[in-house]
């Protein structure tokens, strides 16, 4: 078989699968139409998701940083976490929370953490799902149990996750986040409720529905401009962070999907849009976080 045409009607149907209302039979039937067959649907819906298999593009060994799975005290309970330091720093640095997309703390998002740090920050990527037991293997079924989180209680643990940060020896307790997909709008609601955080940045993330007025981080927004869900919502944000005086960029990468940042995601990364992301996040995180 060839290699099978990926349709924006596909990957809609996939957005609407991972965040909506739709269930995997319902998703694989309207994958078998669009598709033309129960074959070609088989094929294509890995190509949709994310691969585990191609998450590392910083080794988990690498011999630049010290990482480390961690535990620290949450709003109510344990928090569990990924941890991670450049080996050699010249003085105390800046940190950055890392907050995963509605997977958990997968393989790429610990990858990501290990980016950040390489870029000269204490990066910790919380487990936000450690209150139901922690992530699970299949992702399915971590998707699932986000329904069951309760968004005061996320950011909650997102604050402990900010002032545990804040306690090691090795940062300068300046904090910034980055959040991805569900990620981003928790980078969005923790910028209302906490006064501590110094920098944002949401990629394609839910905006929130109150407190701007909060907010006193620095924001950097990336939103993909194929993405009618999130972007419904990207100008009454913008009008309400103007209207308060805040410090914000807002970047719309056109022509590309939600999640063109995750780049075990065949069908909808795209390495332009994400690299140029990536270098204005860095860039923005050093001037907020030295």
């Amino acid at each position: 078989m060839d290699k099978p045409e990926i349709t924006q009607a596909m990957i809609n149907a996939y957005d609407e699968y991972t965040h909506l209302t739709l269930d995997r039979r319902s998703f694989m039937d309207k994958l078998t139409k669009l598709a033309g067959s129960a074959g070609a649907a088989a094929v294509i819906a890995p190509m949709l998701a994310a691969s585990k298999a191609s998450a590392e593009i910083v080794l988990a060994n690498d011999e630049r940083l010290k990482a480390q799975d961690v535990s620290y005290p949450g709003g109510s309970g344990e928090m569990k976490g990924y941890l991670v330091e450049p080996k050699e720093a010249s003085g105390k640095l800046g940190s950055v929370i890392v907050i995963h997309e509605n997977r958990g703390l997968n393989p790429h998002i610990r990858d990501v953490a290990r980016r950040t740090a390489l870029e000269g920050f204490v990066a910790l990527a919380p487990d936000f799902l450690s209150p139901l037991g922690g992530t699970p293997e299949n992702e399915d079924q971590a998707r699932e149990m986000f329904g069951k989180l309760e968004p005061a209680a996320t950011v909650a643990n997102a604050e402990a996750s900010l002032k545990y940060l804040k306690t090691l020896p090795s940062a300068n307790g300046n904090v910034g986040a980055i959040g991805f997909c569900w990620g981003g709008g928790v980078v969005n609601n923790l910028a209302t409720q906490s006064p501590e955080l110094k920098a944002g940045v949401a990629y394609y993330g839910a905006q929130p529905k109150a407190g701007v007025a909060n907010i006193k981080a620095a924001l950097m927004l990336h939103y993909a401009g194929l993405d009618e869900r999130i972007n419904a919502g990207i100008d009454a944000y913008k009008k309400e962070l103007e209207a308060n005086g805040k410090s914000f960029q807002i970047f719309v990468y056109d022509g590309v999907n939600h999640a063109f940042n995750n780049d075990t995601s065949a069908a909808r990364y795209d390495k332009k849009a994400a690299d140029l992301a990536w270098s204005r996040t860095i860039e923005f995180l050093k001037k907020n976080l030295a």
